[in-house]
């Protein structure tokens, strides 16, 4: 009867919460994972000892603790956060924003050049770094709102298109620039890098910069801009049902345009710190970082919501930190994008999981009902 209860307990539950299907698709998808390793003969437990590892920076074999590797998971999390974030916001106002990494790519693009070519005062030189990348990814999302509330054009055709025109526009851009060969620029003026030497010094040299300060900070203003505030409700509404919207007063068309706007600000934003924090020297981008494909990902899981999008990006972020340390204990590296990959599979069945979970409460609650009668018919026999 206990575990009956129980059952039901947690079937009301995942039923109830999406919250509770992220968590579930997620363990699912590492235990499928955890399969896989065993079934190439590798030992599962090397897997969980690398992400524990890049979780709190102990190395159970050598017992050895090293917060570096804490700091390289953090730094590792924040363009997904901030990748994930543009699609979650643009998600609510029921759009797919697909092209996340166009958005990226031009942020970072716009921050090189900046820091680069700007005024070299520090502080200063940075914050117009972070400001000139989110403009750019805010015009470049913004264009792609215009055509679809404008004339209906896809976003998704009109994003796939964009992500390409970013890439070799970015190369023609920073080619241009003086001192740059065909992968790499001069170094970064010191003022413009993101790095702060009190992050290095307390995390032991790793790469964690500033930029993790700046993706909190979106994370709340994310929910603050979605759940408090008129626009907000504008925009969710306007997700919800364009026609309802529309008649109830709310500037369809404005929304569109404002909520790719300001989601390709956030991965504008991501763009600019990957450059300036993760890197000393402006890069000719000879391919994608697909961190704007995996941010789709990020939100999904994190069900588009502000602490959802950040908790999914330090998932993904752990994963991607575990990798390099996955392979020194001989784990395939591909097992971090199988396990990645089952979950967004996993997550994209969800209403199949919750019909089965339905299926499964009625089936239960009929054979209760049956067994009741029973009970109750052998009481008048007797």
């Amino acid at each position: 009867m206990k575990s009956q209860v129980k059952q039901d307990k947690l079937t009301n539950l995942l039923l109830r919460s999406d919250g509770a299907v992220s968590v579930l698709v997620v363990l699912l998808g590492f235990l499928c994972g955890t399969i896989l390793v065993a079934l190439v003969g590798r030992n599962p437990l090397n897997m969980y000892k690398a992400i524990l590892q890049s979780l709190t920076g102990y190395n159970i074999d050598r017992g050895v603790w090293n917060i570096r590797y804490v700091g390289e998971w953090l730094n590792l999390s924040v363009p997904y956060i901030f990748c994930g974030l543009a699609m979650a916001f643009a998600a609510r106002t029921g759009l797919f924003n697909i092209g996340g990494e166009g958005q990226y790519i031009m942020g970072l693009t716009m921050a090189q050049v900046i820091a680069l070519l700007g005024p070299q005062i520090p502080v200063l030189h940075w914050v117009l770094a972070m400001l000139g990348a989110m403009l750019l990814g805010a015009i470049w999302g913004g264009i792609v709102g215009f055509l679809k509330a404008r004339y209906e054009v896809s976003e998704v055709v009109a994003t796939i298109m964009l992500n390409y025109v970013a890439l070799y526009l970015s190369r023609i851009i920073i080619m241009a620039i003086p001192g740059t060969n065909t992968y790499k620029t001069v170094n970064f003026p010191e003022t413009a890098s993101l790095r702060a030497g009190f992050l290095s010094s307390l995390t032991n040299g790793s790469t964690l910069n500033l930029g993790l300060f700046l993706a909190i900070a979106s994370v709340i203003l994310y929910w603050f801009l979605m759940e408090k505030t008129n626009l907000g409700f504008g925009l969710r509404a306007t997700g919800f049902n364009k026609d309802a919207a529309r008649y109830g007063g709310i500037p369809v068309i404005t929304s569109v345009v404002i909520s790719m706007a300001v989601a390709g600000a956030f991965a504008g934003l991501g763009g600019g710190v990957v450059a300036l924090g993760s890197f000393r020297y402006g890069r000719v981008l000879s391919g994608m970082d697909n961190y704007g494909f995996t941010g789709i990902a990020v939100a999904l899981v994190g069900n588009n919501t502000a602490v959802g999008t950040m908790l999914a990006g330090l998932l993904f972020g752990l994963l991607a930190a575990a990798q390099p340390l996955m392979q020194s204990k001989q784990i395939p590296k591909e097992i971090t994008f199988i396990i990645q990959g089952l979950i967004v599979v996993f997550i994209a069945i969800r209403t199949g999981i919750r019909l089965f979970l339905l299926w499964r409460q009625k089936k239960l609650q009929e054979k209760e009902r049956l067994s009741n009668q029973m009970t109750e018919k052998e009481g008048e026999n007797e």
